[in-house]
């Protein structure tokens, strides 16, 4: 397994065009809809705030899927291939 590219995972990806945003926002607004339908179908308490905060954590992995390009390991040379 190659090894993990930290200098990539760990540089700022400022977004390259309208279809990052676009693909950011629609992750976004999805996530505030069912953030929106679990606090309306449970009770408040730890279980629903746990719910949400993992809802977030799906949003921000995602969003670093798109800024990342998928990549997150360290290309080998093509004569390892």
């Amino acid at each position: 397994m190659p090894d993990l590219d930290l200098d990539h995972i760990f540089t700022y990806h400022p977004p390259t065009g309208s279809y990052q945003i676009e693909h950011y926002t629609t992750l976004r607004q999805a996530a505030h809809e069912f953030a929106k339908v679990i606090v309306a179908h449970t009770p408040a308490g730890p279980d629903q705030s746990a719910a949400i905060r993992k809802v977030r954590e799906a949003v921000m992995t995602a969003n670093a899927a798109i800024a990342l390009g998928g990549r997150i390991h360290v290309e080998e040379p093509d004569d390892y291939r």
